[in-house]
């Protein structure tokens, strides 16, 4: 039996109906959202995102602020057109022996991770200034602050979101990613990646209601070239991020469901 397909398809039906159960807390009764926008709260299919040229910032840089709806990619080989990856003698082993039945360390709260955490199914609020932007994830409330100097990576510990900083291309944010512990995976489906994970990802406001967003994963370790990956993300004015709380003594831990990853455990 596929466990890691298994696994990835409840992963998909939890997050809809996570997604469900958010958009009927959320619609209320219908005076309750008048006034809120189009969409009439998450879910909505009237709505419609704001139409006309980029916006810019008083400080004449594109305004990347609001909250946007990303697509969910639960697995990046189909999200590039499905075809193989192309894995290193040592990316391919982690891939074939990975087995989230045994151990997905999501399934402890554990963060995701900066790719994995972009490619999921909830929204994401930007908030920009002049010399920082800030990415403040509604999944398990995670954020993420990064200055915008292109300053150099500092020597750091190894994070699980790396270490980022970012500078403007023209009309484009580019944002370098560094320093992973390589304890996570790029998707729901568990495509791995090493420490040596080089992330660089562009950010570019292509009109008033849409962001067109690329993700290059650069990982000489696990892969033989680099992975290019593109997205477009939509401005949702009708939906504000909400709390979100993912506890490590959930029911899947107690029943025995999901089981607690070994992460110290030597790696190969």
């Amino acid at each position: 039996m596929n466990y890691r397909l298994l696994f990835a398809a409840a992963t998909t039906v939890t997050a809809a109906a996570f997604l469900m159960v958010q958009s009927q807390a959320q619609d209320g009764p219908p005076a309750a959202n008048q006034g809120k926008g189009k969409g009439g709260g998450r879910g909505g299919s009237s709505y419609r995102p704001p139409e006309g040229p980029t916006p810019v910032t008083p400080w004449g840089k594109p305004d990347l602020n609001g909250v946007w709806q990303r697509p969910y990619v639960p697995d990046i080989q189909r999200a590039m057109g499905g075809a193989p990856l192309p894995f290193t003698e040592w990316g391919k082993q982690q891939w074939e022996s990975y087995k989230p039945e045994e151990g997905d360390y999501t399934g402890a709260c554990l963060p995701f991770g900066h790719s994995r955490a972009m490619g999921s199914p909830d929204p994401i609020q930007i908030m920009q200034t002049p010399t920082h932007v800030s990415f403040l994830y509604e999944q398990n409330t995670w954020f993420k602050v990064l200055p915008l100097d292109g300053r150099e990576h500092k020597k750091k510990v190894p994070t699980w979101f790396g270490d980022s900083v970012g500078h403007w291309d023209g009309d484009t944010l580019v944002v370098d990613t560094t320093n992973f512990n390589g304890l996570t995976r790029l998707d729901t489906i568990g495509h791995p990646h090493s420490n040596q994970l080089h992330m660089i990802e562009k950010f570019t406001r292509t009109d008033a209601g849409h962001l067109a967003y690329e993700q290059t994963v650069d990982d000489p370790k696990t892969y033989t070239k680099p992975l290019v990956m593109k997205r477009t993300f939509t401005l949702r004015t009708d939906w504000e991020i909400q709390e979100y709380s993912c506890e490590e003594n959930n029911k899947g831990l107690v029943e025995g469901r999901i089981k607690v990853p070994n992460i110290d455990a030597p790696k190969p």
